[in-house]
Order: C-alpha cells, then sequence, then structure tokens
C-alpha cells in the first residue's frame, strides 16, 4: 500500500462550488496546490480519493483550492476535517543539508566521541530553530537543538546523526 505525506488540513468547504479551504501543513504549498497537482484527499475516517487541483489561491494562510472532479459543496462536504496528502513518491527534492521530519525521526544520536545518546522520537518547531526530541535507553528526554553549532553530520541512508553535544545540553 502507498504510503502518505500531509500536506494539508482540510478545514471547511468555501462556497457552493465544492472549493475547500485548507490550511497547509507543507514547506510547499505552491507546488502542492499548483493547477493539475494531484492531492489525495481523506475524509475524516481515513477514506481516500484521489483529486486534481482545478486553481487554488491564497486566502487569510489558507488556500481556497477548487477541485476538477467536485463541483458543488455537497460532493466536498465529507471532507472537511480530514487531510490532504501526497503519495511518499511526489515528495519535492530538497537541497543539500535539508530534510524532511520522516527521514529524521529513528535516527541513531551519537556524540562526536562515538557515545550513543539515544534514537530521536519527535521534532519540535518552537520557532528560530527546530528541536529534536532524542530518548536515551534508559527512557529520559534529551532536547537537542538544530543548529549548525550541534548538529555535525545527518546521514539519513544510515539513520546515523552525529552532534557536539555542548555544556548544559544534558
Amino acid at each position: 500500500m502507498a504510503e502518505f505525506m500531509n500536506v494539508g488540513k482540510i478545514v471547511n468547504t468555501h462556497g457552493i462550488r465544492g472549493e475547500l479551504k485548507i490550511m497547509p501543513l507543507t514547506d510547499f504549498p505552491e507546488v502542492r496546490f499548483a493547477k493539475n497537482a494531484e492531492l489525495y484527499l481523506f475524509t475524516p475516517d481515513n477514506h481516500p480519493a484521489l483529486a486534481t487541483v482545478e486553481s487554488a489561491r491564497l486566502h487569510k494562510n489558507m488556500y481556497i483550492v477548487r477541485l476538477k472532479e467536485y463541483g458543488n459543496i455537497n460532493e466536498v462536504e465529507k471532507f472537511k476535517g480530514g487531510l490532504a496528502k501526497v503519495s511518499k513518491e511526489n515528495l519535492a527534492d530538497l537541497e543539500e543539508g535539508e530534510y524532511y521530519f520522516h527521514q529524521i525521526i529513528g535516527c541513531a544520536v551519537i556524540t562526536e566521541e562515538g557515545d550513543t545518546l539515544g534514537t530521536i522520537s519527535e521534532i519540535l518547531t518552537p520557532g528560530a530553530n527546530d528541536v529534536w526530541v532524542v530518548k536515551t535507553p534508559a527512557g529520559k528526554e534529551v532536547l537537542i537543538p538544530v543548529i549548525d553549532d550541534v548538529v555535525l553530520d545527518v546521514d539519513v541512508e544510515q539513520k546515523l546523526v552525529k552532534i557536539h553535544l555542548m555544556e548544559g545540553l544534558l
């Protein structure tokens, strides 16, 4: 079965012509909601439907998306509260040094001395930089700021992250 990645939360319908209000959950909304882009719309009870974007416009930090397959409010009402997703094969290419969350979660974290710290279990996005939550073998959680002074190397193929353990991190 295909794997899907979230690109938007379907907040509501818009008007009577079958448009949807979608809050973007992607760094690439201009790609995801572009004309002819394919989206999988999931109902709140997780039933997918493939749809093609006819048009989209930004309005108050949300995208108003019109789909080729749907022409009135009654047809799209079922998606309200659901998610817009893309298949994992359709992920946008990232520049070097950039990674998707799903590539980072599950990576083992070692210090530059070679000591194992734990495994990345979650990614927080509080503001200026992301923060990786590392679960140690003892079950303790360590917060690692994703900054150049701390993160030395990320190898998504080997699922391994090397960090410089700054004073005060543990």
